[in-house]
């Protein structure tokens, strides 16, 4: 096995191990993964410019891959209610839950995976419309296996 420097990005090193068609697909890592996403929007940003985005992400749940079938799991969406005072701004938060690694590598698409045949084209459209609504540092990713 190839040795990685501790700073690279560990799904990037794993994609040069496998190779895409094999980090993509359906059964790669199989088990239940969720991608939580938080957004941090623009001050000009409208109340119906952020509920497109919402409609969009949701709409993401029928997205199918090559093959017809859809491959998420579930797509849960809303806008921040906490009371604790650690929202740090974001104002909607996303999980969308997948039943594999591959799934959720088909799903992100770049910056990870950079063959456009390889991804969801539905969702690399989302984010193009997405990302000029969100402020600096208006987005934060994280997946949680298990």
């Amino acid at each position: 096995m190839r040795r990685v420097p501790h700073d690279a990005n560990p799904l990037t090193a794993l994609l040069a191990e496998v190779g895409v068609e094999e980090f993509t697909a359906r059964d790669f890592r199989p088990g239940v993964l969720r991608h939580v996403v938080l957004f941090r929007y623009r001050d000009d940003v409208t109340p119906v410019q952020k509920e497109e985005v919402l409609r969009r992400f949701r709409a993401l749940a029928a997205s199918p891959r090559p093959d017809g079938r859809p491959y998420v799991v579930s797509i849960e969406a809303g806008t921040q209610t906490s009371g604790e005072g650690a929202g740090g701004g974001f104002e909607h938060g996303i999980v969308v839950t997948f039943a594999s690694e591959g799934d959720r590598n088909f799903y992100v698409g770049t910056p990870v995976v950079d063959d456009p045949a390889f991804g969801d084209p539905a969702h690399a459209e989302f984010k193009e419309f997405v990302g000029p609504l969100l402020a600096d540092g208006g987005v934060l990713v994280f997946d949680v296996a298990g």
